[in-house]
């Protein structure tokens, strides 16, 4: 859905499309549609984007956003993770609101995933 003045779609380095389309259609589910050798479209993670071929990587250290995914089973997400080639870079730490941990996709980019589930147990 097009909002206007909204963060609409997000675009994120990749040092390799074949990979991260791997990776992330087996631990996330997410689809994709080429376009072209260098540039993949994503849909099904909660918000439109495309991964863009690129030497650099996505990291908080770099001043990089970091692009936070939700969990209803954060150890069950992390498994898949693990699975699909991902690094455990942060394990689960609590936070104001939840827990959440980083990992990096095997091209090392970063991401987070976080839950407010069992919180208040």
């Amino acid at each position: 859905m097009n909002i206007h003045e909204k963060i609409n779609y997000i675009e994120i380095p990749t040092k390799n499309i074949t990979t991260t389309k791997r990776f992330f259609t087996q631990a996330f589910g997410i689809s994709f549609v080429d376009y072209g050798p260098q540039y993949t479209a994503f849909s099904g993670a909660g918000i439109d984007g495309g991964f863009y071929q690129a030497d650099l990587s996505a990291s908080t250290k770099n001043g990089s956003v970091l692009v936070v995914f939700y969990s209803n089973n954060l150890t069950q997400t992390q498994s898949k993770i693990i699975a699909a080639g991902g690094t455990i870079i942060k394990p689960i730490f609590t936070f104001p609101g939840g827990r959440r941990f980083h990992f990096c996709d095997p091209n090392q980019n970063e991401f987070a995933v976080w839950s407010d589930v069992g919180i208040n147990e």
